[in-house]
């Protein structure tokens, strides 16, 4: 698989579709429809959950079980108020950029479908240049040309709507994929590419594989800390975006070094089972996939941590994928990225051995 692409065509449109379609954090399930429709052919059965978790498995019967894992939901705002004159101020759900929002079309999603807003902002002629506002979640609104609060009723909107940013899919000089909520529908992108893989490639796995697309990452892990305990897996490869922080404004002493195009980010941080991760380093080194390292510290800020903790304890590793701009609606990732972590999944997945405990006294 070294010289060979995995992206194809008919890859690239499942992206596009997978990416433009909105799954705020709740909200998730559609967009896990469109997920299963594409993993189907590659796996033998699906489980879901109350809350929208989708995983497909492969070999179900199996003891031994590994989980590869992404996260489904994107960043969005809540309705929080409507005032009199049918202005709307908004909540996070999840963490929602105040400063990126001025000027920024809407989807806000009713009963009745989407209404179209806009996040206003004072014209530049009209604001003191000495003591000029920035944007605050305060002092951020959204117009939808309603004349009062209750045209805006009419319009089927109300506290409780969850608002999307519509921007969609597009590559960008050839090899950079752009749009909202890469983070993290990438990573159930690239899980499931690795299924496909598996069964393109016949490859008969000595254990179950359970290939997780968990909901409510962004606002605290729950999807996978409600999924862990049902399925109860013995290993977690767990995949999510990072920063690269080679663009301006980013403090590499804080952050560390890592960027688009130079391969999946390996972390280091106590949820990490250290014996798990080196099998990854050891089949990237093997495989000559490029990899870079990230140092986590505390948690991980992933799912990862939700795996590792539950069920007395579960070997758990993570890949990242480098990203610049997070949390914005131009979300920029290289193909030779998604492509590596891909390949760095699949691989690691053919030197796990049932029944290895990872465990350090051995």
């Amino acid at each position: 698989m070294a010289n060979k692409k995995i992206i194809n065509s008919n890859s690239i449109k499942f992206l596009q579709k997978y990416l433009n379609n909105a799954s705020p954090t709740g909200y998730e399930w559609e967009g896990q429809k469109i997920w299963m429709e594409y993993l189907k052919p590659y796996v033998d059965t699906f489980i879901t959950d109350t809350y929208g978790t989708a995983v497909g498995v492969i070999n179900p019967e199996a003891e031994y079980k590994v989980v590869i894992e992404g996260h489904s939901d994107e960043i969005s705002w809540y309705v929080n108020y409507i005032t009199d004159n049918g202005l709307i101020y908004v909540i996070r759900n999840g963490g929602s950029d105040h400063q990126i929002a001025p000027s920024k079309v809407v989807n806000i999603h009713t009963k009745n479908g989407i209404v179209k807003g806009v996040f206003g902002w004072p014209a530049i002629h009209t604001r003191d240049n000495k003591d000029e506002n920035s944007p605050k979640l305060d002092n951020i609104f959204i117009d939808i040309g309603a004349k009062d609060k209750e045209e805006v009723e009419k319009m089927g909107v109300h506290v409780g709507c969850v608002i999307t940013y519509p921007d969609e899919f597009f590559i960008l000089n050839e090899d950079k994929f752009v749009c909202r909520a890469i983070d993290n529908r990438a990573g159930g992108f690239m899980i499931a590419e690795v299924a496909r893989l598996l069964h393109e490639n016949k490859q008969k796995l000595p254990f179950g594989l359970y290939i997780t697309n968990s909901v409510q990452e962004e606002i605290g892990l729950r999807g996978a800390e409600m999924i862990t305990q049902t399925i109860k897996p013995n290993v977690a490869i767990v995949t999510d975006v990072c920063h690269d922080t080679t663009t301006p404004m980013i403090e590499k002493k804080k952050q560390g070094h890592t960027e688009i195009g130079k391969g999946p980010v390996i972390s280091y941080a106590p949820a990490v089972q250290n014996k798990l991760r080196e099998l990854i380093i050891e089949t990237a080194e093997e495989k000559n996939i490029p990899f870079q390292r990230m140092a986590a510290s505390r948690f991980t800020g992933t799912d990862t941590d939700a795996f590792a903790y539950s069920n007395g304890g579960v070997a758990s590793a993570l890949i990242s994928l480098p990203l610049r701009y997070m949390h914005t609606t131009v979300e920029t990732v290289h193909r030779d990225d998604v492509e590596n972590v891909i390949k760095l999944i699949y691989e690691s997945l053919l030197k796990i051995k049932p029944n290895e405990t990872f465990s350090y006294f051995d």
